[in-house]
């Protein structure tokens, strides 16, 4: 009996690993897929940009994550490896000094990790909503 419950116990635990990696996968391929769908409308590296509070964040990378500071503004954030706790994370917060945040200065903070930002770069969300719009209405 009681080796009856360690293997329905074992074959739970592979189960749900098992369930674990297949749900990492997809999440990996969903944040890729969304990274590219956003490529086309990022720019060149700039240096900082003006922060007074976070409205939105997505994870788009083990070391990328898109923030939105204001409504209609965001940025493609990339941060050093590793950044352990990113990939996991519920919230994010960022550094900043003056009310902006500065690439290879400033950085995410999710849990216990901080994690300097190396790259900072802008999306011209406008552009990208004016033709999803657009394609939608196609």
């Amino acid at each position: 009996m009681m080796m009856t419950m360690w293997m329905r116990m074992l074959a739970g635990a592979l189960l749900a690993s098992l369930l674990a990696g297949a749900a990492q996968a997809q999440t990996r391929e969903r944040q890729q897929q969304r990274l590219d769908e956003l490529m086309p409308y990022v720019g060149e590296p700039v240096d900082s940009f003006q922060f007074w509070k976070l409205t939105q964040w997505e994870l788009v990378g083990a070391q990328q994550v898109v923030v939105w500071p204001r409504l209609h503004e965001a940025y493609l954030l990339t941060v050093d490896a590793p950044c352990s706790e990113l990939e996991w994370a519920k919230s994010i917060a960022l550094t900043s000094s003056v009310q902006r945040v500065t690439a290879r200065f400033d950085a995410v903070r999710v849990g216990k990790d901080r994690c300097r930002i190396n790259q900072i770069r802008r999306i011209d969300m406008k552009r990208y909503q004016a033709e999803r719009k657009a394609s939608r209405a196609q």
